[in-house]
């Protein structure tokens, strides 16, 4: 049953990251949205399946319809990993949410701003590039100005996937249902 249970959720999660990320990119919103299903998940399962849900939404998605999706299945890893472990560490409730959803989303920006300014210039899919642009031909360097803005946006977009994973459990009633106590999941 917890196998079931297991591959429910991770199969769930990914069908949320590929939907998210086809709606933020359709709507060119500057949040990535690839992430509901990672931080669901994580509330879920732990680190261990919020890592593997994070990196099959990114290849999903880059088989779909963007190709730069392959690209930040690494970013993923560092969401599922740092979400399990600082959601059942209680660092997402109360007043250390705010501080939790910055110690997912910081690790994230760094590895984003290190592609994208690497591998891609500034320049991917998502809408939030037009930002760090500006601000590149404003005078900043490139790299600040990428990571900058992915400070700016993987936070937000990490805070709104993590309401949005929480809201679907809780109404959901998903903890008493399809919870597996996280450190059961290692084995």
């Amino acid at each position: 049953m917890k196998k079931f249970k297991v591959q429910i959720v991770i199969t769930v999660g990914i069908m949320l990251n590929v939907v998210g990320a086809y709606i933020a990119m359709s709507l060119s919103i500057p949040f990535y949205m690839d992430s509901i299903g990672t931080l669901l998940a994580a509330l879920l399962l732990g680190p261990k399946y919020a890592m593997i849900t994070g990196v099959l939404g990114s290849l999903t998605s880059g088989i779909l319809f963007d190709m730069y999706s392959f690209y930040y299945a690494p970013t993923q890893l560092l969401t599922g990993f740092f979400a399990g472990i600082l959601y059942h560490a209680h660092w997402l409730k109360g007043k250390r949410m705010p501080l939790g959803i910055m110690m997912i989303g910081l690790p994230t920006s760094l590895a984003s701003a290190m592609i994208t300014a690497g591998l891609f210039g500034g320049i991917t899919s998502s809408s939030s590039g037009i930002f760090a642009l500006l601000l590149n031909k404003a005078g900043l360097h490139l790299v600040v100005s990428v990571l900058l803005v992915q400070v700016i946006t993987d936070c937000t977009d990490k805070a709104i996937a993590y309401f949005i994973a929480k809201l679907v459990i809780e109404k959901g009633k998903l903890k008493e249902k399809w919870g597996i106590k996280w450190n059961a999941t290692a084995k």
